[in-house]
Formats: C-alpha cells, sequence, structure tokens
C-alpha cells in the first residue's frame, strides 16, 4: 500500500513540485520516498513496506531502465505470473510484486491487466515513445484522480496532492454537490474540485503526443444462472471464501482484521490465520449502537483476540474536519468517521487489516435487496396505472407507515433504486439548493448502467447498481481513505475478481429469497460461526447520529454550520433550521439529511477556508513517516 503522485509536461522545478505533491501524501507511505524525473516527466511514490521490505523501493524499472512504474496497491497472483514472465525469457531482479507489473507491461502491454488478480492503481511511463499507462483495478479499491492543468497531465493516489501542482486552481464543482444530495457521496467522474477526475474502476488511460485516452477493461455485470444446487453451492462457498481469505494474507508483516457484530467481518476473522481483531463501538455495551460486546464474544469463541475502543461523542464530533480531509470529498456516511476510529486502533499494533466489504454487493445481502419479493404481490395484483393514482394520492396525504410502500410499489426498480442511500429527492434538493443546477435526476446519472444489465432480475440490477456506484463511491473509498490516515493497508477479501466470478453466476433464490438476504453465504457462514451472528440482519455500522443531533451541545454546533454565511451562499438556510426543528421535535428524523449538508459545510471549511489547517493525528504520524 503506497501513494503515488507525478505529471507530464514541464514546471520551473520539477523536483520541488513533485516533492510538495509527495508531501501531501507522506500518511499513504511512511517507510521510504522515491522520485523519477526526466525531460518533462516526473513519477513520485511514498512506500509502506509489505512485501519485500528490503527490495522493494519505488520508482521501480525494467532491466534497461526505459520503463518506470510508481504502483500503489498489491498483487495477490504475482508469484504466478512470476513463473509465467521468467519461463518467457524475462529477468527479476527482486521479490516485489511491483516488478511482476513492470515485465507484465513489457509481455502483454494493456492486457496485463486481465491477468492481475489484486487492488492496484499504477502509472508506467514508458520512455523508448513516450507514454504513459495508467490503470485502476476492477472494482476501484485504490484510489486514482487526475488533472489537466495548462496543457500538462498531473496525477495522484489523493486530490490533495494535485492540488499542491502550481497554476491548478481550486474551485467548488457545484453540480458534484447537486448530485451529492442525493447519492450521499461524490457520484460524478469529475470530483468536488472543478477539473480533478476520477478513473473510474476498471479503466485504464494513456496518455501520449498530449492526447488523453482512456478505456474500460472489466465490467462488472452479473450472469446468474436460473437454477442451481443449494448443497454444492453453500460448499464452493466456502472454498471461494477460504481460498480468498489465504490469499489476501500475503505480506512480510502481521496481518490482522477489523471485526464487527455481522456476518461478513465474522466469517472472514474464522477463516484467517491471524489472531488480531480490531473494533469499535458508541454508547455503552448494551447499546444497539456497540458491536464490542459481540466481537468480544467471538474471538473467545475462535480463539482470537480482540482490541477495542468506545467511541464517545466528543471525540467523534472533533474528528469530523480531519475525516473529510482524508477523505478529500465529502463523504455523508457517518460509519467513515467510526472506521476511522476502529483502523486507528489497528494501526498501532500492525501494517495490514482485514475487512469484510463487498459480500454484499456479490452475494446479495443488504436489506433493500429484498424489495422486489416485498413488492411482487402488490405489482402483480394492481396494474401499474391504478398504482401511479394511490402514489400520487399517497404523496399528497400527510406520511404515515405503509405510505412509503404504496409510492415505491408505483415505480420499476429503475425509477426507484439508485443505490445504497437516497439523501434527497429532486424536488427537495432544488428548493434547498442555491448552487448552480444541471437538473440532471439521479435516475438519469444511473440510467445508462440499468441499460447494459436489461434482461437480469431485479435483484442483480441493484447489486450491478452498486457495483458501478456504490461500492467505489462510498464502501472502498472510505476504507482505503481512512485506513491510509493511519498509514495502516485495508485488504478487502471478498472484493476480488475470483470471488466476483463465482458470484456472479449465483441464482436469485440463492442470493435472495422471500425470508433473507445473502441466503447462501449465509448457510456457508453458519458452518464457521454462530448461527446467530450467520443470520443477523444488515445493519452497516451502527452510529448515533439522529441521538446526538438531539442533544443540545450538538445541535447548537451544527446549527451554527447550518446558518452560517457559507451555508448561506449555497443553501436556503430557512429550509435547513425548519430540518433541524423538526428532528429536535421527534416529528421526522432529518438526521441523514442534517448530516449530508453538515458533512458538506465541514469539508468546504477544511479546503476553502481554512489555508493552516493540520489533522489531528498529525504528531502521531509525524513519528511514523520518515522522510527522504
Amino acid at each position: 500500500m503506497c501513494g503515488i503522485c507525478g505529471f507530464v509536461g514541464k514546471t520551473e522545478s520539477d523536483k520541488e513540485v513533485i516533492k510538495s505533491m509527495l508531501n501531501a501524501i507522506a500518511h499513504r507511505g511512511p517507510d521510504d520516498e522515491g522520485m523519477y524525473i526526466d525531460d518533462g516527466v516526473a513519477l513520485g511514490h511514498r512506500r509502506l513496506s509489505i512485501i519485500d521490505l528490503d527490495h522493494g523501493a519505488q520508482p521501480m524499472y525494467n532491466e534497461t531502465g526505459d520503463i518506470a512504474i510508481v504502483f500503489n496497491g498489491e498483487i495477490y497472483n504475482h508469484l504466478e505470473l512470476r513463473r509465467q514472465l521468467i519461463a518467457q525469457g524475462h529477468v527479476f531482479d527482486n521479490d516485489s510484486d511491483t516488478e511482476c507489473l513492470i515485465h507484465g507491461y513489457e509481455e502483454y502491454g494493456t492486457d496485463i491487466l486481465k491477468k492481475l488478480r489484486g487492488m492496484f492503481s499504477f502509472v508506467i511511463w514508458d520512455s523508448r515513445v513516450g507514454k504513459l499507462f495508467g490503470a485502476r483495478d476492477h472494482f476501484g479499491i485504490k484510489p486514482f484522480y487526475y488533472a489537466q492543468v495548462d496543457g500538462n497531465l498531473v496525477f495522484a493516489s489523493e486530490i490533495k496532492s494535485i492540488l499542491k501542482y502550481p497554476g491548478f486552481k481550486k474551485e467548488v464543482n457545484e453540480h458534484a454537490l447537486e448530485q451529492y444530495m442525493s447519492f450521499q457521496y461524490s457520484v460524478l467522474s469529475e470530483t468536488f474540485f472543478k477539473g480533478v477526475f476520477k478513473l473510474t474502476a476498471g479503466h485504464y488511460m494513456t496518455y501520449e503526443n498530449g492526447m488523453l485516452t482512456i478505456e474500460r477493461y472489466f465490467d462488472p455485470l452479473p450472469e446468474p444462472e436460473r437454477h442451481g444446487n443449494l448443497k454444492k453451492t453453500v460448499s464452493e462457498i466456502e472454498d471461494v471464501v477460504n481460498e480468498t481469505v489465504n490469499a489476501h494474507m500475503i505480506a512480510d508483516v502481521e496481518v490482522g482484521s477489523l471485526l464487527s457484530s455481522g456476518v461478513d467481518s465474522s466469517y472472514v476473522v474464522s477463516e484467517f490465520p491471524g489472531e488480531k481483531t480490531f473494533t469499535v463501538g458508541f454508547l455503552d455495551k448494551q447499546s444497539k449502537y456497540n458491536e464490542i460486546r459481540y466481537a468480544e464474544g467471538l474471538v473467545e469463541e475462535l480463539n482470537k483476540k480482540n482490541f477495542s475502543k468506545n467511541i464517545d461523542s466528543d471525540e467523534y464530533f472533533d474528528s469530523i474536519e480531519t475525516v473529510m480531509y482524508y477523505m478529500d470529498e465529502p463523504l455523508a456516511d457517518p460509519s467513515c468517521i467510526a472506521l476511522y476510529f476502529v483502523d486507528e486502533v489497528a494501526s498501532d499494533q500492525i501494517k495490514v487489516v482485514l475487512s469484510g466489504e463487498g459480500a454484499d454487493e456479490f452475494f446479495g445481502g443488504y436489506n433493500i435487496y429484498h424489495e422486489p419479493y416485498s413488492l411482487k404481490t402488490y405489482q402483480k395484483v394492481l396494474p401499474k396505472f391504478i398504482r401511479k393514482g394511490i402514489a400520487g394520492i399517497a404523496k399528497a396525504m400527510p406520511k404515515v407507515k405503509g405510505m412509503n410502500y404504496l409510492i415505491r410499489g408505483s415505480k420499476t426498480v429503475e425509477e426507484r433504486f439508485i443505490g445504497n442511500a437516497n439523501m434527497f429527492s429532486v424536488k427537495e434538493r432544488e428548493k434547498l439548493l442555491k448552487s448552480d443546477l444541471t437538473h440532471i435526476t439521479p435516475e438519469e446519472i444511473v440510467s445508462t448502467t440499468y441499460k447494459k444489465a436489461q434482461g437480469l432480475d431485479d435483484v442483480a440490477k441493484m447489486q450491478y447498481i452498486d457495483a458501478n456506484f456504490w461500492l467505489q463511491g462510498d464502501i472502498l473509498l472510505k476504507a482505503d481513505k481512512m485506513s491510509m490516515a493511519h498509514c495502516l493497508e485495508s485488504r478487502v477479501p471478498f472484493v476480488d475478481i475470483k470471488v466476483f466470478n463465482y458470484a456472479k453466476h449465483l441464482p436469485l433464490e440463492f442470493r435472495v429469497n422471500e425470508n433473507t438476504t445473502k441466503r447462501a453465504f449465509r448457510i456457508a457462514a453458519k458452518r464457521h460461526i454462530p448461527e446467530k451472528t450467520a443470520n443477523k440482519k444488515k445493519l452497516g455500522f451502527p452510529v448515533p447520529i439522529r441521538v446526538w443531533l438531539k442533544e443540545d451541545k450538538y445541535y447548537k454546533k451544527v446549527f451554527k454550520m447550518l446558518t452560517s454565511k457559507v451555508a448561506d451562499q449555497y443553501f436556503d438556510t430557512e429550509q435547513l433550521v425548519k430540518l433541524m426543528e423538526q428532528h429536535r421535535a421527534g416529528k421526522r428524523d432529518n438526521s441523514r439529511k442534517i448530516w449530508t449538508v453538515y458533512v458538506f459545510l465541514v469539508w468546504h471549511k477544511v479546503f476553502f477556508e481554512d489555508d493552516d489547517f493540520e489533522p489531528i493525528n498529525n504528531k502521531a504520524l509525524e513519528k511514523k513517516i520518515k522522510t527522504a
């Protein structure tokens, strides 16, 4: 796990520029720093030493020195690739996975991407032809940002590194804010910083003679079979989980695992050969917001160790600015702050941690995936035009239990599902926002992806939407940024090309049925963890935001931000006050909507109002980071 940055184009002082860019992401690689500078090209690398501790320094080169690479991630099948490349005549200089990418590029060109199993973002500079080749892994585990500034291409693992490039003008992208209000994360290819883009998961870029080209090499489209043998499938899932967990253990340092009360992380912990697990919770141990007691019970049964932290409300709120600094863009998922703290606990003892992300998207675990079943009878009995009429009446009436069912039942999956979060409706956000609006709806954002999924069952369509948007835009991004904030490598065994290639064929009834989600996966998990844990309903990472926003101290803190001059620049603050008052009075749970706006304003403060901002863990980082 590392941080990369660089540019193609000339500056007044290439070394000073690349050094400044590297300093901005030093937390991603505390162990070493390296640079490659040639005529009009500069590559930078910060290293977190995990594999081949003595010889894995970057940038790395081929034998003749005319191909250079900077790489962030891990290639789990690098030993297999190494054997193939040696058989084809390539000579290796060290034992790192990075060198496989260099020789793989020499042998296969961009087709090397089809042979990789791992998490990665990398850039290869081929001086023989003056071409840059950059790529991001299949699912977007590792971040990759780029911008074109004064005719030069600039790239980095984090946006804050690009901000250091001379000539880059920092501006808020209000179109990103418009969609963020619905999705709760940055969903567009152009980020919250005008002119800075994400290289989307499963894509690669080439830059040659001033021309930037981007191509897709992987599409996570499900291919579900109609029927299958449940007993056989469950056994196969056991084999798949065991294999991927062990494949993700490859390291020359100790590996631990995060642990919640859910089935996914619990199943990982039951399979991984390490002993250290890490958990955080809120309020007291008996609260529904506290997972520590579950973790302690499981590790006792599995004969492992658990290290935990109870997060109090003050330190949670005090950390928000720091979390937004490391996230680079606003993310209104309250769990990213909890993740910040559990990664901090882990980083005190280890360098690599496993985590359970991805099982829900691939095996059908989210509660919302059950919706096609719950709506099935209603949609079958009543024609669509009648359901539309009933929905129209329901929308005009006061909100009571069951109204949302009637409204959602009037829509197709393409009309009602944009992913696991849907904060503000188009009507709500257009009433609230003062900023420049495109009036593009969330449904339009995801429509092209839905078109590719025509013919699939509704659950598979929802999984495909989440794999393309929610997984990389929220789940994996926070996993990377929060772990790297503490110089920690986070690995996600379920988000693996081998796991996906198996799970994409699962019949509908093995993913979701009338009684449960993630059906076959849960049955497999029961053979390794307590049945109560395997059957536990999906909770996410429970955070008591709704409770805290009713407390006087935090109500005032958030209220002050939501009625500030900056808030008034972007929002109708009278509408924000109404949301706050309704929530505090217990009339509506507006906590997530309030939080969405609040997080944006905190992010804005960090990047556009506070020039001297320092993260709260800065002193701890300084002790870990070696400067070259």
